[in-house]
């Protein structure tokens, strides 16, 4: 995730692009985007799920110009190599009077901006083809105290992605396993409320239920954290047989279109509820209390930032990347519009689950049984395939951090070290709340807020600076963002910060009424 450069992978059209940016947002946040609807009320929803969305499509394209600028030095240092090493060579072979003149008149032209002496059909310096991941941007365009804070902004991200997946997946396979036995079949989603203290099989409690599941979640997929998930084959073997099993997990940038039949699904059935005169819905129009939360898990659901140079750099025709991108949000803003306005008209506020796909696991909505398993654990077999993935890329995160040049870390360190505290960490928020509405909206409000909001920002204003500085004044950016001029960038910096001084203030308020 933020790493250095890597290869480009197979190219793909624009339209398969689209098709997986479209995955690549859709994904967990999602699920808990319409008890945040419910809770914030339609209204105030709507209008910051699209103020938020165009915030983040904003974001997107400072993303897009930066991978570009971070191509063109990149392409410029290669450029000044390759002089020096010609010079050495000329100088160790010795050179004629006439050549002497040649190289002057060259030189002359090496010092004028580097576009001027381009040929026409040479490719525009500009042009992103090698994938730069956001790690190494920070490196090229900030300064070292820049580096660090990028990092730690990272690292509380994936430490959040992480608690929600280890609270997810036990989480639904309680609520399916747990009312799949005794008094509670087909119950999930019939409105009645379960405490954590109530009996789930025999004497073995709901609360009991969920931290077996985390502690089998734990030791099955955690100690894939202290090896190279991408060389464990075991791994592969296990993450290829989930995904022709289910739907293929929609935080993937290679995610097929079939991750969102299990959404399309759900709206279907909530409409079929609805058309027929069942729909038990009454959101209101604003509830102020909830907007926090909404927030954060909007943030979470339009997260892409990070992934961008994986998914941008393979696209074949780049020439109107931003407008494709700007497609895409349409869709995805479309698309969670119709999930969250069918859920919140469906089902009763009191009745929707953090996680969206358990209220289709009552009989009453769904009386085939697979359709209502097969989406109850649709989150265990998709988030189950990633957690190990985004476990490896903390860990590595965590040892990019520490790293020093021509350093190593000691075995103990590399190897046990700092696998336990990606590990343990996430773990225990988890074992300590199965709260996934809250989870994503903290995640969302405050990591979330710094990869989607301050650091494009920040990237997008210091490499125009940089741009600026090795190019010309003159030069232009053929990926320039829309919103080239400086007070959306500054705009982005005060909408970010505010949403930090907001999102603690009112945790702070709330924690001081209880």
């Amino acid at each position: 995730m933020a790493g250095g450069i890597t290869d480009t992978g197979e190219l793909y059209s624009p339209y398969v692009g689209l098709v997986y940016m479209f995955n690549l947002i859709v994904g967990t946040g999602a699920l808990t985007m319409p008890k945040a609807f419910a809770t914030a009320g339609w209204l105030v929803s709507l209008v910051l799920l699209m103020f938020l969305g165009f915030m983040s499509y904003m974001t997107t394209t400072f993303v897009v110009e930066a991978m570009a600028a971070a191509n063109a030095q990149l392409r410029w240092k290669r450029m000044e190599k390759r002089k020096e090493d010609d010079e050495d060579e000329d100088s160790s072979s010795g050179v004629s009077d006439s050549d002497v003149l040649l190289q002057d008149g060259y030189e002359r032209a090496e010092t004028r901006p580097i576009l001027s002496v381009q040929r026409r059909g040479s490719p525009n310096i500009f042009e992103i083809t090698e994938r730069v991941e956001m790690g190494q941007m920070a490196s090229m365009f900030f300064n070292k105290v820049g580096v660090n804070l990028f990092y730690f902004c990272i690292i509380i991200y994936l430490y959040g992605d992480l608690a929600i997946y280890a609270a997810a997946v036990p989480v639904s396979l309680m609520q399916v396993t747990c009312s799949a036995t005794g008094n509670h079949s087909c119950s999930v989603g019939d409105g009645t409320k379960y405490n954590d203290t109530d009996k789930c099989w025999g004497p073995i409690r709901r609360i009991d239920a969920y931290r077996l599941y985390l502690a089998a979640f734990t030791l099955l997929l955690g100690p894939f954290t202290f090896f190279n998930v991408q060389k464990t084959k075991y791994l592969q073997i296990m993450t290829s047989l989930m995904r022709w099993i289910v739907p293929l997990s929609s935080k993937d940038a290679a995610a097929s279109h079939l991750a969102c039949r299990s959404f399309i699904l759900m709206i279907i059935l909530a409409l079929i509820r609805i058309s027929r005169g069942q729909a038990e819905g009454h959101p209101s129009m604003a509830q102020l209390s909830g907007i926090r939360n909404l927030f954060g898990v909007c943030v979470y659901s339009f997260m892409c930032q990070h992934s961008l140079p994986s998914l941008i750099t393979p696209i074949s025709k780049k020439k109107h990347v931003n407008k494709l991108v700007l497609l895409d949000y349409i869709l995805i803003l479309a698309f969670y519009s119709l999930l969250s306005f069918t859920a919140i008209y469906c089902f009763r506020n009191d009745t929707l689950m953090d996680m969206y796909t358990l209220n289709f696991t009552n009989c009453e909505i769904i009386n085939v049984a697979f359709i209502r398993y097969f989406l109850g654990l649709f989150p265990v077999f998709t988030i189950s395939t990633n957690f190990p993935i985004i476990a490896v890329t903390l860990r590595n995160n965590w040892k990019t951090l520490f790293h020093r040049e021509g350093g190593t870390y000691p075995w103990v360190v590399d190897r046990i070290v700092f696998p336990a505290i990606t590990l343990i960490p996430p773990v225990l928020v988890a074992f300590c709340t199965h709260d996934l509405e809250s989870l994503v909206g903290i995640t969302g409000a405050y990591a979330g807020n710094g990869i989607q909001y301050l650091i494009p920002a920040f990237l997008a204003y210091c490499s125009r600076k940089d741009t600026q500085l090795v190019f010309g004044s003159g030069t232009v950016n053929k990926h320039l963002s829309p919103f080239r001029h400086t007070f959306w960038i500054v705009f982005v910096l005060i909408w970010g910060f505010s949403c930090f001084v907001f999102v603690t203030a009112n945790i702070v308020l709330s924690e001081s009424k209880l």
